[in-house]
């Protein structure tokens, strides 16, 4: 069974052929997801070479797996099975099919160029962005000036409820975080790119440092049969009682990174802070290190 966003992938190649070359594919789909669809069937990171996509790379290996895109390194190519498959509403693949041809003369460091000029900000990481816009000062100074600054706040606590890796991550960059340092007890997730390996792997793709300190985390089985708020307050009042005073140690470690200058993202599940412990985390800094650690909620 196809998730829709991965007929969508494979609808787009179809439209462009069948095969094309990884990175002119993935600046056609990040071109095409921003500028064709209201709303984007893929995020984007700002990356080595522009944009990029972790989610649209992860579907590619479970396509290829179940034979509807070639094993080839180098380049996206559909089999016969994955044209097959290929099937989306007449009005998505008529936008898809203008789409192609708008786009047919780009290709190599004119596409790459041109997705830099009209999103400077999914450059700003780019490796690539001196020689394939060279002599053009002003797409240069506009990539300069989408920057992310470097954040005011040292200390900064974000949940990934509800968001996908790459909203996560620009979230991350936009506040002008350096190391993320994730609290929970077992850094496991069902939802794609919030396990350790792969959180860890995507920050340091993007220059954020990772730092995992379980023994901040609750016990899961302490988490159950929350319903209220009360349950939580409940839940935290115990555990800024009995556990976080044995945790000085990781609680040093963080006050230690912030005080060398990182700007730091406490990271678990929940959404908002008042049902994660991070809050309790957060606000044992600010005592720790004074109301210049001040808590950002992002």
């Amino acid at each position: 069974m196809l998730f829709e966003r991965q007929r969508r992938l494979l609808a787009l190649l179809d439209a462009h052929g069948g095969e094309i070359g990884n990175l002119d594919f993935q600046k056609l789909l990040f071109l095409y997801c921003h500028e064709a669809e209201e709303i984007p069937t893929y995020e984007f990171v700002p990356y080595k070479f522009g944009g990029f996509s972790f989610t649209c790379y992860a579907d590619r290996r479970r396509l290829t797996e179940q034979g509807l895109l070639a094993d080839e390194e180098r380049v996206w190519k559909l089999t016969p099975k994955g044209k097959a498959a290929a099937t989306i509403p007449p009005t998505a693949r008529m936008r898809m099919d203008k789409f192609a041809k708008q786009h047919s003369h780009l290709r190599g460091d004119a596409l790459v160029a041109e997705a830099y000029r009209r999103h400077p900000y999914h450059a700003t990481r780019s490796e690539i962005a001196e020689r394939v816009l060279a002599g053009d000062k002003l797409a240069l100074l506009a990539i300069d000036a989408a920057r992310p600054a470097a954040g005011r706040h040292r200390l900064c606590t974000i949940g990934y409820e509800g968001r996908s890796l790459e909203a996560y991550l620009n979230c991350l960059l936009k506040a002008g975080v350096t190391l993320l340092c994730d609290v929970r007890r077992n850094p496991l997730s069902r939802k794609y790119g919030f396990s350790k390996g792969t959180l860890s792997k995507s920050c340091e793709g993007i220059g954020i440092r990772y730092e995992h300190l379980a023994e901040l985390g609750i016990a899961s089985e302490e988490r159950r049969e929350l319903e209220t708020q009360k349950d939580y307050d409940a839940l935290f009042a115990s555990y800024e009682r009995e556990s976080l005073p044995r945790q000085g140690e990781a609680l040093a470690k963080i006050k230690g990174w912030i005080e060398s200058g990182e700007r730091v993202a406490l990271t678990c599940y929940e959404r908002s802070p008042g049902q994660c412990h991070r809050h309790c985390v957060a606000e044992a800094l600010e005592r720790e290190v004074g109301r210049r650690c001040a808590a950002l909620h992002l």
